[in-house]
């Protein structure tokens, strides 16, 4: 299927862009045809969703500890994949939002704002 590669490991630890940017987010998503982890809707940078538009990659997984469910931006709904290659998650040490150090005190209000 060419929306999933089951053989492509994430990109990282983190959403790259925001990594680029030295920002932050809620949470991430693994997009499942490159590995591409990027931040969620409800982040500043929404840069998993903006990847599947920029792409047409429609799948994604969710890279959060303990969570394995998946979703279709496409179809706007649930979804359902294979396993891909570790790791599934972020590393449970680092904190959502995240990443350490660089989240501001202000971040709920910032992202009130945003309107997320």
């Amino acid at each position: 299927m060419p929306d999933i590669d089951v053989t492509v490991p994430p990109s990282g630890t983190g959403c790259r862009e925001c990594d680029d940017l030295n920002g932050w987010w809620v949470h991430l998503r693994r997009c499942a045809a490159c590995g591409h982890v990027g931040c969620c809707d409800s982040s500043l940078g929404q840069h998993a969703s903006a990847h599947a538009r920029e792409t047409g990659h429609r799948l994604v997984q969710s890279f959060e500890p303990g969570e394995d469910w998946w979703w279709d931006y496409v179809a706007e709904d649930w979804a359902n994949g294979p396993a891909l290659m570790p790791p599934t998650s972020r590393p449970a040490a680092q904190p959502s939002p995240g990443p350490g150090g660089r989240v501001p005190e202000e971040w709920r209000e910032m992202l009130r704002a945003a309107g997320r």
